[in-house]
């Protein structure tokens, strides 16, 4: 997949902005705080219906405007037009459009535009709960998996009833207890089969990226956990069900999973230089992209990398640099607020790339090299 042609009005501190992208590469330089993060925002918001950083849709609309618009042209891998539309007004609907017809579920849209992207927001993969831990596998799994994002909002829907009987001031009904923890106990075991037989996939290109980029320099490890691997969940549910009562929510189940990440025998929370750290997740999210453009629709995926060298040693920079120079990635984006990172990276590209800059969420592209060698300075 690759976007062609973004359209934006009022999203964060983007005004206007109308630009024209690289099918390969394209650099976007700027200071902190000038709105780099935003135009990646936007990008990831068409494929997801919704902000990376932001849940709050109306507090992505610039300041004392009453909407905003974000707009893509995409060619997808067969040479075949895609166009994706999202605009919101303070207190209204968002609508959200493919090819002019506004979908029923937003969920309906998951996976079209399939993407992957390294933030700095990353590091709560490692360093918060788990819930961050479970967010990444429902995100790459559900963008290949219509089923199982079915099979999750049914577990999650649930479980909220669930917890609302158990917090009731009446001792709830057996009948109508059973059939949520019936509804938790079906669609949990289906979501623990398909999250085990991805991490068991996932992990050993998870790890061959980790070493390439890390030169064998460390062994790291990813491990899934889950009550579903330890009984049957209806079995749990019923068991802990006084307890969960006094508490107040649900204890055992699905909700619950985690991923344990390791850096040799310890948690790389505890043990892990930041340079370690960063390279651990950016190891996770290029398998990400692996895993995603060979499963699914067979369509290759977006990646973001937005502020992913700071911290990172010369060494490690230049692995990364050789890995999204090359062939395997399709379409890339990348920030940065230092002009030789991204050059390190242009001087090794052969084909089209693009060098924007943003001042002050304007957005204007500097550098335009197509894949006849001609360049066209802005």
């Amino acid at each position: 997949m690759r976007l062609k042609r973004i359209s934006i009005l009022n999203y964060k501190n983007i005004s206007q902005a109308e630009l024209e992208f690289s099918p390969k590469l394209n650099c976007i330089l700027g200071k902190n705080g000038m709105g780099k993060t935003n135009l990646m925002d936007a990008v990831y918001y068409l494929s997801f219906c919704k902000s990376a950083t932001n849940p709050v849709d109306s507090q992505n609309i610039l300041h004392d405007q009453d909407f905003f618009m974000v707009q893509g042209f995409y060619e997808t891998d067969h040479q075949e037009p895609e166009e994706v539309y999202c605009g919101l007004k303070r207190k209204q609907k968002k609508q959200f459009k493919r090819n002019k017809k506004e979908y029923n579920r937003l969920s309906d849209h998951i996976g079209l535009i399939p993407l992957v992207m390294v933030s700095p927001a990353d590091s709560c993969l490692i360093l918060g709960g788990s819930e961050e831990r479970r967010r990444f596998m429902d995100v790459v799994i559900s963008q290949f998996d219509r089923e199982y994002l079915e099979s999750l909002i049914r577990y999650n829907k649930a479980l909220l009833q669930r917890n609302t009987l158990l917090k009731a001031d009446a001792e709830p009904e057996e009948e109508l207890m059973a059939v949520w923890e019936e509804m938790m106990a079906a669609e949990g075991e289906r979501v623990y089969r398909k999250r085990k037989a991805f991490i068991d996939e996932f992990v050993p290109v998870f790890q061959s990226y980790y070493s390439y980029i890390s030169q064998d320099k460390e062994q790291v490890s990813l491990t899934y956990e889950s009550h579903a691997m330890k009984g049957d969940l209806l079995d749990f549910l019923k068991e802990v069900r006084q307890r969960d009562r006094i508490l107040g929510y649900t204890t055992r189940g699905v909700h619950k999973d985690d991923l344990i990440m390791q850096l040799g025998e310890f948690p790389i929370k505890r043990e892990g230089s930041q340079g370690q750290n960063k390279t651990y997740l950016i190891a996770l999210k290029l398998a990400q992209f692996e895993f995603l453009k060979r499963t699914g629709s067979k369509t290759t995926p977006l990646v973001l990398l937005d502020d992913i060298f700071d911290k990172l040693d010369a060494g490690r920079v230049e692995q990364i640099v050789k890995l999204v120079s090359g062939d395997n990635f399709g379409q890339i984006f990348i920030t940065d607020t230092n002009r030789d990172h991204l050059d390190q990276i242009l001087q090794k590209i052969e084909g089209d790339y693009r060098l924007f800059e943003v001042e002050n969420g304007v957005v204007k592209c500097s550098l335009n090299h197509s894949a006849d060698n001609s360049l066209e300075v802005l």
